[in-house]
C-alpha cells in the first residue's frame, strides 16, 4: 500500500485508537501522527523520540509536557520543549553536552548564559550561524559580532533582536572581517568566474575578494541595513551605495529623513523605488509622483501604501493589476469612503472595493447589483447576499460570476447545485468542491477537474463510492485526501492500514 495513503489515514480524525497504535510502529508517518489530537501517553513518548519538530507539535499542542520528559533519558522530546519554551532553560546544560543536537539547540529561546557562549565558539559553523539568528542576549550577540565568519555576521544582521550598537559595529565593519570565504581558497585579487571549471567549486555566483572582502562585506550589510534596529546615522553612509541591493534595504527603512526619500525616489533601479512607494514613511508628495512611475512594478507596490489618497489610487488602480486582496487603503476606508468608492465611475476602484468581506449591507447590495461583471464576482463570496441576489447576479453576468458565487458562505445547496448544470468554468468547480452546502452530486460533478478533486476528496457529504475510487487516485495528494476524510467507514480505513491481516513487521515495504 502507497504511504500517502497511510498518511492520510494518519491524519484522520476518525482513525481507531487501536489503528493509530500500528501507524505509530511506522517512523516515517511521525510528522502525520504528531499533529493529531487524543494520543495515548505510549503514543505521546514514542512520536516524540522521532524528531526535534515531532516533539515541538506535540508540546504546543498541550500533549507532551516538561512533567512527563526526563532530558537524560529523552533528549529529543526534551529539546522539542525547549525549542517550544514550555521547558526548564536549566535543561540546556544537560542537552549542549550531545554534539548532535547542538545546531538546534542554538535556536531555542531563553538559554543560559554559559550555554549560549559555548554554542558561539563551537567548532560547527552552522550551529553559531543559528545562535546568531535566534539569540536575543545582548551580551552573546556582540561576541558573534566579533566571529571570524561573515556568515555568523550576517545572520547576525537579520536578527530582529539585535542591539543598535551591535548592529551599528556590523555596519561598520568593528572588528574588521580579517577573512572570506574567497581569499581562503583563492589568492587575491580573485572573481569567481560565471563558468567557473572547477565541478567542486561551492562558493556563490559573484563571490569576490580583492584583499577587502567585499563580497562577504555586502552580504552582512544587506542583513544588517534592512534590520529595522540598525541606526539611521550608521544606514545613512549606504544612501549612495554602488549597489542597489543596498540602496533597496535603506529604501524599506522608516526612519530616513525626508532628503533621503528624495534621493531613493530618483534612483535608477526599480528594485529601490519599488519598496520605498509602499514606505509608511514617505509624504504624499513623493507617494504620489511614485503612483505615476512609468514601472508597473512601482506603481503596483504604491497602490499598496496603507495612506495613498483615494484620489490617487483610483487614477492607479487602472493602470495595473492589483490581484484578490483589498490594498491597505481599502481595507481600511470608512463608511464614508466606502459610499464613495462603491460609486465609483472606475470598475476598477469598484472591484477593489468589493473585495472587502466586512462591508456595509447597503455597499455589499450596491455592488451585487453591479453591470461590471468583475465588480460583482469580487462581491459575490461577501457574507449577507442571499439566492435572490446571487441568482439575479448569475443571470446577469453568467459564468464570469460563478467561481464567486460558488465561494459564497450563504449560497444554498439547491443554488450550488444549479452553478454545476449552467455554462461554468474550472474555477467554479473548485469553490464548489470547497464549501460545506455542496450536496454529493455536485461534488461527484466537481471531481472532473485535477485540483477540485484533492478538495472533494476530504468533503464529508461525497458519495462513498466516489471517495473509494479516489483512494486510488493516480494523483498522491487526491489519495491522501481521500484517506484522511473521516467518513471514510472503519472497516475501510483497517482494510487500508499497513500490515492488514497480519502483525507489522516495522516496514512500509
Amino acid at each position: 500500500m502507497r504511504r500517502h495513503v497511510w498518511a492520510g489515514l494518519a491524519e484522520n480524525p476518525a482513525l481507531p485508537a487501536e489503528a493509530v497504535d500500528r501507524l505509530v510502529e511506522l517512523p516515517e508517518l511521525s510528522m502525520e501522527l504528531a499533529g493529531r489530537s487524543g494520543l495515548t501517553a505510549g503514543q505521546v513518548e514514542a512520536l516524540a523520540g522521532r524528531g526535534v519538530v515531532e516533539a515541538r507539535i506535540l508540546a504546543e499542542s498541550g500533549q507532551l509536557t516538561a512533567a512527563r520528559v526526563d532530558p537524560a533519558r529523552q533528549p529529543v522530546a526534551a529539546l522539542g520543549l525547549l525549542r517550544a519554551g514550555l521547558a526548564p532553560a536549566r535543561w540546556a546544560v544537560e542537552l549542549v553536552e550531545r554534539p548532535e543536537l547542538r545546531e538546534q539547540l542554538a535556536a531555542c529561546p531563553n538559554l543560559p548564559a554559559e550555554v549560549a557562549r559555548r554554542l558561539a565558539g563551537d567548532a560547527d559553523l552552522a550551529v553559531a550561524v543559528e545562535l546568531a539568528e535566534e539569540t536575543t542576549d545582548r551580551e552573546v550577540a556582540a561576541l558573534l559580532a566579533s566571529h571570524p565568519s561573515e556568515h555568523v555576521r550576517a545572520a547576525l544582521g537579520y536578527n530582529r533582536g539585535a542591539s543598535p550598537a551591535v548592529l551599528a559595529d556590523l555596519i561598520n565593519n568593528r572588528p574588521p572581517l580579517a577573512s572570506c570565504d574567497t581569499c581562503a581558497r583563492h589568492s587575491v585579487p580573485w572573481v569567481h568566474p560565471p563558468d567557473c571549471p572547477d565541478p567542486d567549486c561551492t562558493l556563490p555566483g559573484g563571490a569576490a575578494c580583492d584583499g577587502t572582502h567585499q563580497y562577504a562585506r555586502h552580504a552582512i550589510l544587506e542583513a544588517a541595513l534592512g534590520n529595522p534596529a540598525a541606526p539611521v546615522t550608521a544606514a545613512m553612509r549606504y544612501l549612495d551605495a554602488p549597489s542597489a541591493f543596498l540602496r533597496e534595504k535603506l529604501a524599506a527603512r522608516t526612519d530616513l529623513p525626508a532628503h533621503a526619500y528624495a534621493a531613493l525616489a530618483a534612483d535608477p533601479a526599480i528594485r529601490v523605488r519599488s519598496p520605498l512607494a509602499s514606505n509608511p514613511a514617505i509624504g504624499d508628495e513623493l507617494l504620489r509622483r511614485l503612483a505615476e512611475d512609468p514601472s508597473d512594478e512601482v506603481r503596483r507596490s504604491a497602490a499598496q501604501h496603507p495612506l495613498i489618497a483615494l484620489d490617487a489610487l483610483d487614477r492607479l488602480c487602472g493602470t495595473v493589476r492589483l490581484g484578490p486582496l483589498p490594498p491597505p487603503r481599502i481595507a481600511a476606508a470608512t463608511c464614508s469612503e466606502l459610499d464613495a468608492s462603491a460609486a465609483a465611475a472606475n470598475p476598477e476602484l469598484r472591484r477593489l472595493t468589493a473585495l472587502r468581506r466586512d462591508l456595509p449591507d447597503a455597499v455589499r447590495d450596491l455592488l451585487a447589483a453591479d453591470p461590471v461583471a468583475k465588480v460583482a464576482a469580487a462581491v459575490a463570496p461577501h457574507p449577507g447576499l442571499d439566492d435572490g441576489q446571487l441568482r439575479a447576479m448569475h443571470r446577469r453576468h453568467g459564468r464570469a460570476v460563478a467561481a464567486g458565487i460558488a465561494a459564497s458562505p450563504d449560497a444554498s445547496t439547491a443554488l450550488l447545485a444549479e452553478l454545476v448544470h449552467a455554462d461554468h468554468n474550472v474555477a467554479t468547480l473548485r469553490a464548489l468542491a470547497d464549501h460545506p452546502a455542496a450536496d454529493g452530486a455536485t461534488l461527484t460533478t466537481c471531481l472532473r477537474d485535477a485540483r477540485a478533486r484533492r478538495k472533494a476528496a476530504v468533503h464529508p457529504a461525497l458519495p462513498l463510492p466516489q471517495l473509494l475510487l479516489l483512494l486510488d487516485d493516480s494523483d498522491p495528494v487526491t489519495a491522501q485526501c481521500a484517506a484522511a476524510n473521516p467518513a471514510l467507514p472503519v472497516a475501510e480505513m483497517l482494510r487500508l492500514m499497513p500490515g492488514a491481516g497480519r502483525r507489522l513487521n516495522g516496514s512500509m515495504a
